[in-house]
C-alpha cells in the first residue's frame, strides 16, 4: 500500500544521497591516482564517469522537487566530512611511498563510500516503490539510472579489494576478480563468486 514518506526524513536522506555523489567523485579520482593494476584503474574511471551522471541525475530530481541543492542538513554535514576524510586518507597512504599499499587503502576507502551509496539507493528505491505521488514518480525515474549501477561498484569493488590483499598476502588470487569475471550484479552473486574464487585459481 502506497504511503507518504516522511518528509523531513526523506529530505535527510536526499541530501546525504547528493553529498555521497559529490563526495564520490573525489574520492574516484583519488582512487585513480592511487591505482597500480591497470584494470582496476581503468574500472575505477568507469565508475568515475557514472558518478558524475549519478550527481547530475540527482541534481534534476532536486529541480523537480523543489529542492534546495546547496542546503546543508546535519547529516549532509557529516557526509561530506566522511568523504574528505577518505580521500585524505588515500592522500596519507599514497605519500608513505608504498603504491601496493596505497591501493589497498583506495580499494578499501571506495567500499567505505560505496557502501553508504548504496544503502542510500536501497532507500531511495523502496521510496520509489511504497511511496506515493510526484516523489514516488521522480525517485523512481532516478532509480532506474542509478540503482544498477549501485551494485556494480559496491560489489566490484569489494572484490577487487578482497583479491589484491590476498595477493598482498603472498596468496594466490584472482585478478580480475571473480566478481569482475562473473559480472555479478547482485548480493547473492557477489556471494556466489567468491564462493567460486578456488575453482578459478
Amino acid at each position: 500500500m502506497a504511503r507518504k514518506a516522511d518528509e523531513t526524513r526523506l529530505h535527510e536522506l536526499l541530501y546525504q544521497a547528493l553529498e555521497t555523489e559529490a563526495g564520490g567523485i573525489e574520492i574516484y579520482r583519488t582512487a585513480i591516482s592511487c591505482a597500480v593494476n591497470d584494470d582496476l584503474k581503468e574500472e575505477w574511471q568507469g565508475y568515475l564517469d557514472e558518478t558524475k551522471t549519478h550527481h547530475r541525475t540527482l541534481l534534476a530530481a532536486f529541480e523537480k522537487l523543489g529542492l534546495d541543492p546547496e542546503a546543508q542538513t546535519p547529516g549532509r554535514k557529516v557526509v561530506a566530512h566522511i568523504g574528505e576524510s577518505l580521500v585524505k586518507a588515500m592522500k596519507m597512504a599514497k605519500e608513505a611511498g608504498d603504491p601496493g599499499a596505497a591501493q589497498l587503502v583506495a580499494g578499501e576507502c571506495v567500499v567505505l563510500a560505496e557502501t553508504k551509496d548504496h544503502m542510500n539507493w536501497e532507500l531511495i528505491g523502496h521510496v520509489a516503490e511504497h511511496g506515493a505521488g510526484d516523489v514516488k514518480k521522480v525517485l523512481a525515474e532516478a532509480h532506474e539510472i542509478i540503482g544498477h549501477d549501485e551494485d556494480h561498484h559496491l560489489y566490484h569493488t569489494s572484490g577487487w579489494t578482497r583479491e589484491l590483499w590476498i595477493d598482498a598476502l603472498g596468496f594466490p588470487a584472482v585478478i580480475p576478480p571473480p566478481e569482475e569475471v562473473k559480472d555479478v550484479e547482485t548480493a547473492i552473486g557477489a556471494a556466489r563468486a567468491e564462493h567460486a574464487r578456488e575453482k578459478m585459481l
